[in-house]
């Protein structure tokens, strides 16, 4: 085993073959965002930008006070006008771009970074808050402006009923079956800036392991609670290793 190094690999077969990789699914979590300047989910006294999470994140919640929910992702979203892309998406993009293989990108994040960072087809298993779904026709639209009780659904015309297209506790991920199908389905799995304790999430790399094919690699500021499951650990800024991951990647090629 290799000594743990900062942006080093880890735990790698010295004398296993380089491989090239054509099936890349990439999960990524608050770590790569919060690089950015976004506020991680949820802080370390149970708080979420000053909320109770059960006042702000759940299907109660939004019954109960949807003014006040309504308000705190439309503080949210206005807030992504104030934050940019960092190179940790635009490395991530341009693996999707210049990889000859199919490159999925999975976030938790509900910001829209990884899009305006180039990257195409994410696939968001928590919803997106440029987003917004009417609860009568289940229309979703794109929705960059403050969402209130006056707003109207642009398909069924209704007053009232949209409400931000995000999953809340108590509600099932999004794309759970196309996700399993390109973790069946890859040679490798980069976990980037997850805590490895929000499931289903945490549990990709185990659904990786058991196909016997792929190899995985995590990178974290500091290791996640899962991090002796993956093959190598790089350890620091996602800002300062996906780019020479990427380029490594791209070199195998």
């Amino acid at each position: 085993m290799q000594e743990i190094k900062r942006g080093s690999f880890v735990e790698r077969d010295k004398n296993g073959p380089e491989r090239v990789f054509k099936n890349i699914v990439i999960l990524t979590g608050a770590g790569i965002s919060a690089e950015s300047g976004v506020a991680t989910f949820r802080d370390n006294d149970g708080l979420w930008e000053n909320h109770k999470i059960e006042d702000v994140a759940t299907p109660e919640a939004f019954a109960r006070d949807p003014v006040l929910v309504q308000s705190f992702y439309n503080a949210r979203r206005a807030h992504l006008h104030t934050v940019k892309p960092n190179a940790a998406h635009k490395a991530l993009a341009r693996l999707q771009k210049e990889l000859p293989g199919d490159v999925t990108i999975v976030t938790q994040n509900v910001d829209d970074l990884h899009e305006r960072g180039g990257a195409d087809a994410v696939m968001h298993m928590h919803g997106e808050l440029v987003k917004v779904r009417c609860r009568a026709c289940a229309t979703v639209h794109d929705w960059i402006i403050d969402c209130t009780a006056e707003s109207k659904c642009p398909t069924c015309e209704r007053l009232g009923t949209l409400r931000p297209h995000i999953v809340w506790f108590g509600e099932l991920p999004f794309h759970m079956e196309e996700i399993a199908e390109k973790l069946q389905a890859c040679d490798l799995f980069i976990s980037v800036g997850t805590s490895g304790n929000v499931y289903p999430a945490a549990g990709f790399v185990s659904n990786v392991q058991e196909t016997g094919k792929a190899h995985t690699i995590e990178v974290n500021l500091e290791p996640s609670e899962g991090a002796s499951l993956f093959a190598e650990r790089r350890q620091g800024k996602a800002g300062e290793l996906l780019p020479n991951l990427v380029q490594e990647l791209l070199n195998m090629g």
